[in-house]
């Protein structure tokens, strides 16, 4: 199974807010933190709001942080969301389309992936690792987010 770049940078960011524990941070901190281009990561965050997953707050001492605390946010829901409902594989071209018995098969797999990823919730990903946490505050730091305006 293979996760889209869109879905690479929703967990990204779910993990940076999950870090900053409720903080507003702005997508271009966001952005700076991980190397990315902030117009992608607009894109990204808007349908995190759509979804129900983040919260966003406009004007100049905005940002965005998570709807709901790390613990209960599923990491397969994050997921799950960003990817849709899409089949792993494009029948629309294969002359097979409509009677093939593989299609079944690959959306249990497909289901079985995201029952895994369901397993972990934000919090779990982002403390599994003891340096996480740091290297995510760091980050943060680094472009201008001191201790002040935790």
């Amino acid at each position: 199974m293979h996760l889209s770049k869109f879905t690479d940078y929703a967990l990204r960011v779910c993990l940076y807010l999950s870090a900053h524990d409720g903080r507003l941070s702005p997508i271009s901190e966001i952005a700076r933190a991980h190397e990315l281009s902030h117009s992608n990561l607009m894109k990204v965050v808007n349908r995190l709001v759509e979804g129900g997953l983040l919260q966003s707050v406009r004007g100049r001492s905005g940002g965005v942080r998570l709807a709901r605390p790390a613990t209960e946010i599923r990491v397969g829901a994050v997921a799950r969301y960003m990817e849709g409902d899409e089949a792993l594989v494009d029948c629309a071209s294969c002359i097979l389309r409509g009677n093939c018995g593989l299609v079944p098969g690959l959306a249990q797999a497909k289901n079985a992936f995201y029952d895994s990823l369901d397993r972990f919730s934000l919090a779990d990903a982002v403390n599994a690792h003891p340096r996480t946490v740091p290297i995510l505050e760091a980050a943060a730091q680094a472009h201008g987010r001191g201790a002040a305006a935790k």
